[in-house]
């Protein structure tokens, strides 16, 4: 009895100290490191999707300035193939063994493949190296928010109080990410070896991997459940077709063309074993109970779509103010920064609005309609449209993806049991990962139709064949020149206009959610860790 009160007065001096029963796991300070490790690991991994991409170029040219054109594409998409397909079976293996050794292993391969990525000497080493970095980068920012929705994890904790902790990490490093990749990679590009873009990972992921293994303790658990690496297998398999096959439709190979038609097939092939795998395996990859459960029901296919739906917001806000206003990169990168800021202050408001609103899902519906509106005006940009707009609509979608994002991840975690929190985590993940891929390749097209069909000779040498050529703008005469941009502005209004109308599917769908009312006035216990928080 007294060692009970013992334990409880405890808790109360260290609100953030992480129990499992009367045992103290982690004292707040090693909650703290292992916090600041996660948002390292979540930095890491949002960085390496988009700061390779400003030294692309570079590395073709040292490596391989024949050939290198030819293979550039591989040097993403084989990042974002293994990235994508490993997600789902770190998850499952986070269930059955804990986050802890399965976060820590992701870290380790990471930091292996991202060392011998800047040790490369040819462009066919540094394809495979970068392919096991991104083997590592799937479990970075699922299995940090796996850690992290497991350490604050507080069923007392009211749901408002719960989204001021949890969801702020992945927010921040988020609209971090978002904001410091194209940055960082330009600076790299234009002052350091290319190389550096993979050095620089070394040390932050050090640090993680120090905190995962000798500060991390996580409660153990009850049951014992088994890898479903057959499923693992089919659904990895059918990721890989359909991510290639939307890569590579429309660019490489004709939408139409036997190689895509047959790589589509056998996604569709592998899609429906792995259901059926689901269907008849003792202990599949994703359990028949989770996929029973309201709240993930709904989220898989709403962030599948909301994914599609981000790929132009994202993307085509930057080819506008570059091609049709002229701004150099760096210029259009601080629009980016706008979006990060909207990212960052959802943080702040979103509790806030929680509590106003009374239930999550009309916090979903809510900022998906605010998304559609602001892509739907921007479907309207001219040549003449005031910048500032572009920079408060950008904010504004920023801070709606920031309630959206954040939110609909953190509900999920907290609504399914703590048996199946990675599985869930990494699953949302997948799906997001898979509709931006999809998106890119579903715009690309669009685009790429819409200026064939529009430009004419009055674009002058900038149309090559139905293509628009950047490179002969700045040589054009004005009437050429306002030609060629007019074309480009009719397809980049197209791609934000079919976003507005994605981004209202995943909206609806939120209205489906069934969910009991969240108090709207914290507890005491409550009060004291967002305080602390």
């Amino acid at each position: 009895m007294a060692s009970a009160k013992k334990a409880t007065a405890k808790k109360e001096k260290e609100p953030l100290a992480l129990y499992d029963g009367s045992t103290l796991l982690m004292n707040q300070w090693q909650m703290i490191l292992v916090a600041l490790g996660c948002l390292g690991a979540l930095l890491l991994s949002l960085l390496d999707i988009n700061i390779v991409g400003a030294v692309v170029w570079k590395m073709s040219a040292e490596l391989d300035p024949v050939h290198g054109i030819a293979m550039m594409p591989w040097l993403t998409t084989c990042y974002a193939l293994a990235d994508c397909i490993v997600v789902p079976l770190y998850g499952k293996i986070a269930d059955v063994y804990g986050p802890k050794p399965v976060f820590s292993a992701a870290l380790g391969i990471f930091v292996v493949g991202s060392a011998l990525c800047g040790i490369a000497t040819s462009l066919p080493e540094l394809i495979v190296f970068r392919t096991i970095q991104g083997v590592g980068a799937g479990g970075l920012a699922a299995l940090a928010l796996v850690v992290i929705g497991t350490m604050f994890r507080n069923e007392e904790q009211s749901f408002e109080n719960k989204a001021a902790t949890q969801t702020a990490f992945g927010a921040v490093m988020f609209g971090v990410g978002l904001a410091l990749g194209p940055t960082l990679g330009g600076v790299i590009a234009d002052n350091l070896n290319w190389r550096w873009v993979f050095y620089i990972n070394l040390p932050l992921a050090l640090f993680a991997l120090f905190t995962a293994v000798f500060l991390l303790k996580l409660p153990k658990r009850l049951t014992k459940r088994k890898v479903d690496y057959l499923g693992g297998t089919l659904l990895a398999g059918a990721a890989a077709a359909l991510l290639l096959a939307s890569e590579w439709g429309g660019t490489k190979y004709a939408w139409g063309s036997s190689q895509i038609v047959l790589m589509l097939a056998g996604g569709a092939v592998l899609l429906g074993l792995f259901v059926w795998r689901i269907l008849t395996a003792a202990d599949p990859l994703i359990s028949l109970s989770i996929l029973k459960h309201p709240v993930f029901r709904i989220m898989m296919p709403s962030s599948l779509i909301a994914g599609l739906g981000m790929a132009g917001s994202f993307f085509y806000v930057s080819g506008y103010l570059q091609v049709a206003r002229g701004l150099t990169p760096t210029a259009a990168g601080m629009f980016t920064l706008c979006m990060a800021a909207g990212l960052l202050l959802s943080i702040l408001v979103g509790p806030v609005l929680i509590r106003i609103v009374g239930k999550f899902k009309y916090m979903l519906t809510i900022t998906g309609v605010i998304q559609a509106i602001i892509l739907f005006l921007l479907s309207g940009l001219t040549a003449d449209t005031p910048l500032y707009l572009v920079a408060v609509a950008m904010f504004t979608v920023g801070m709606a993806m920031g309630f959206s994002l954040g939110l609909g991840l953190q509900y999920t975690q907290n609504s399914v049991s703590v048996e199946d929190i990675g599985i869930a985590t990494t699953s949302l993940r997948f799906n997001q990962q898979l509709g931006v891929s999809i998106g890119f390749a579903f715009f690309a097209t669009i685009v790429t139709n819409i200026l064939a069909s529009h430009l004419t000779g009055a674009a002058g040498a900038a149309n090559v064949n139905g293509n628009l050529d950047l490179a002969k703008l700045s040589g054009l005469s004005p009437a050429e020149h306002s030609a060629a941009i007019g074309a480009f502005i009719t397809a980049v209004d197209t791609v934000f206009l079919l976003g507005a109308i994605i981004t209202l599917i995943p909206a609806g769908l939120a209205l489906l959610i069934k969910e009991d009312k969240h108090p709207k006035t914290p507890g005491p216990a409550a009060e004291k860790v967002a305080a602390t928080a």
